[in-house]
């Protein structure tokens, strides 16, 4: 091998040639360029060949044998010595190797995306690029191994890595399945110690158990003894019951006897010309009052205290009022004597004087009913018997008041509740009624006579009755006919036609229920006295303003309400009286008389006109009675109501006319148009 110096000349001698300069390009044949295209081009050395100089030849050197030195000095300077490059390689034997070195460089050449222009060397150029080749082969080798090896690497520490990974998630899923059993030791001590405590809890609620079982069994033994105690109480009741409703049968065989003797009195009507109808009616009503009250008490058990003093009571009204008729038949024989003389001394007249008009053989006065009295003795005062009556309804009002004294005061919430819903359930109803109610009326009715009856009601979403409390019924009656005179007081006071609703719902009521009718009465009686009638008495040492509460007037505050005012619920209330005495329930018996009927109106108008007229009052009251209940009166009394009319217009509308001043002429002219009316031609 020759010398580094050497190897430089040689290769700059070949690159001088006419060889050297030439440019050879393997893939020529691919590209189809002209061969000789670049035959004048200067030769160039291939990029390998510094590379080549300065690493493979020093090593080749070192290494070959001596004779192949001196050859490669022969060589060397044969290769520097200019030489015709062969026409056609391919005939050279020892170009063959080359050749298959180049076709295989070529190959490789193709295969890598640098192409560069091959260069025609001599053999020796061939073998040294055949060594270049041969080392980038080599190289591509080493790299593909050193590739290879590195992917190896790679996919070991991608092993290393995911082993790594699996490792640290079987270390995370451990940690995991431990907190989990830690939460699980956790939770079973939290069970256990709540079992602990519920065991503790049940054994204590065992104790309070046992303890409350103890308590039961004490209450038990008082249950018992209370049983046994109320039975024992039962058979007294039972017994008094007994002995009440023995008493209740004679009460009633007396009340009885005493309504006989009242018909019997029937004979001294058409004799003395006397209207008896009111007793009578009455003592029909005393006698179903006392029959309701046994009804009652058989269909309850037995009767109760305050049944036995109602039937008492009945009892002694019928007394009064069998001797108030034999007092009124006493005062009509009285009265018949005297008109008998006085028509005897007016025929002794008439005989004297032929030429009187016939007109004054009447006597101005007609039949007006009990406690008639000739014009020119109208008196103040009430009559005896029906200041009796009016006292009479006063005191039951105030037996029932305190009959359920102890409901009414009552501090327990339940109790209170009880109150107030019956006051509910019996109010309501009364306030529903209007003229526009209709077929609601009947419903409205059913309902309190339900109530009334001791069944159950529907108010405000519960369910009431008066059995709830021994009390209930007599509460429920009071505010009943309380709430019915309030209506007349307010809504009929302010719209006139809301009276018959009303009183046909309330005439029914007083029909199954006496003792209604009998409260309404006294509650009207006490708010507006003049449908009595009676005009109470101012008595030394009143205070004004309760005597102005007895004559009807609302006192608030010291202050006493207007006198409009004042007229219009008068007005209200006796507009409903006026109704009631004419209505009728439609569904009820007919066969039964009116409890408070025409027969009342008739003797409170008969009563009224026998009283000194008061000014604004009277008028009021005459104009509102006859304008609703008038046409009543005259068809049942006929030619009497005539008279009465003619009595009013002749001698009592004058006294009315007497007293009235200048500012309170508006009833006074509403009761004249009214008298004018009454008899015109059409109204007669």
């Amino acid at each position: 091998m020759p010398s580094e110096g050497r190897c430089w000349e040689t290769l700059q001698a070949l690159r001088s040639s006419d060889k050297g300069r030439l440019c050879y390009d393997r893939d020529w044949l691919l590209r189809g360029e002209d061969v000789l295209q670049e035959c004048m081009s200067l030769p160039k050395l291939s990029s390998y060949s510094g590379w080549v100089v300065d690493h493979v030849l020093p090593h080749i050197q070192k290494n070959a044998p001596p004779s192949e030195t001196s050859a490669s000095s022969v060589s060397t300077s044969a290769l520097n010595q200019p030489s015709s490059v062969p026409r056609s390689p391919l005939r050279n034997p020892a170009f063959s190797p080359v050749s298959s070195a180049i076709s295989n460089g070529t190959k490789d050449k193709h295969e890598s995306p640098h192409t560069e222009p091959m260069v025609l060397q001599s053999p020796r150029g061939m073998k040294v690029e055949g060594c270049i080749r041969m080392y980038e082969l080599v190289h591509r080798m080493k790299g593909a191994e050193g590739l290879r090896q590195w992917q190896e690497e790679q996919e070991k520490k991608v092993r290393a890595l995911s082993e790594m990974a699996s490792e640290q998630l079987k270390r995370f899923d451990e940690r995991k399945e431990l907190k989990h059993h830690k939460e699980f030791q956790d939770l079973r001590e939290v069970m256990e110690k709540s079992s602990r405590e519920a065991l503790g809890q049940q054994e204590k609620l065992k104790a309070e158990h046992r303890h409350r079982a103890k308590i039961l069994n004490l209450k038990l033994r008082e249950a018992e003894q209370q049983r046994l105690k109320q039975e024992e109480q039962e058979r007294l009741r039972k017994e008094e019951g007994q002995a009440r409703l023995r008493g209740l049968y004679a009460l009633q065989e007396e009340v009885l006897h005493l309504s006989q003797q009242l018909d019997a009195s029937d004979q001294h009507r058409d004799l003395l010309q006397v209207d008896l109808s009111a007793f009578r009616t009455r003592g029909n009503q005393l006698c179903s009052l006392v029959s309701g009250i046994i009804r009652s008490s058989s269909e309850n058990g037995f009767p109760t205290v305050e049944d036995q003093a109602v039937a008492e009571g009945a009892l002694q009204e019928m007394r009064d009022l069998l001797s108030n008729l034999h007092q009124e038949i006493g005062r009509a024989c009285e009265e018949k004597r005297r008109r008998d003389e006085e028509e005897a001394r007016i025929k002794q007249q008439e005989s004297q004087m032929q030429q009187r008009p016939e007109a004054h053989k009447e006597s101005p006065v007609p039949n007006q009913g009990p406690g008639a009295k000739p014009n020119e003795d109208l008196q103040v005062k009430v009559q005896d018997s029906t200041m009796q009556w009016y006292q009479q309804l006063q005191e039951a009002s105030s037996r029932c008041v305190l009959a359920f004294e102890g409901l009414s005061s009552s501090r327990d919430s339940q109790a209170k509740k009880i109150k107030m819903d019956l006051q509910k359930a019996a109010t309501i109803p009364v306030s529903q009624i209007s003229t526009i109610a209709g077929s609601k009326l009947k419903e409205i009715f059913d309902k309190i006579h339900s109530l009334l009856s001791g069944k159950a009601v529907q108010s405000g979403g519960r369910s009431v009755s008066v059995t709830l409390n021994p009390q209930a019924l007599d509460f429920v009656q009071y505010k009943l006919a309380e709430k019915f005179v309030k209506q007349g007081e307010e809504e009929v006071a302010s719209h006139h036609e809301a009276a018959f609703p009303i009183a046909v719902v309330a005439s029914g009521i007083w029909e199954l229920h006496p003792r209604v009718g009998a409260l309404i009465l006294a509650h009207l009686h006490k708010k507006c006295p003049y449908s009595v009638p009676f005009y109470p008495a101012f008595k030394e040492g009143m205070a004004l303003e309760d005597y102005q509460r007895m004559l009807g007037y609302q006192v608030k505050d010291s202050k006493v309400e207007q006198q409009d005012n004042f007229l219009k619920r008068m007005s209200g209330m006796i507009r409903l009286y006026a109704a009631i005495i004419q209505l009728r329930w439609p569904y009820g018996n007919r066969q039964e008389t009116h409890p408070h009927g025409l027969n009342h109106g008739w003797r409170w108008l008969a009563q009224i006109l026998n009283m000194e007229p008061l000014s604004d009052v009277t008028a009021t009251l005459l104009f509102d009675f006859l304008e609703v209940c008038g046409n009543a009166l005259m068809k049942q009394y006929q030619v009497q109501f005539w008279k009465m009319i003619l009595l009013i217009k002749e001698d009592y509308f004058p006294r009315i006319e007497a007293i009235t001043s200048s500012g309170q002429m508006g009833s006074f002219i509403r009761l004249k148009q009214f008298l004018e009316d009454l008899h015109s031609p059409t109204r007669d």
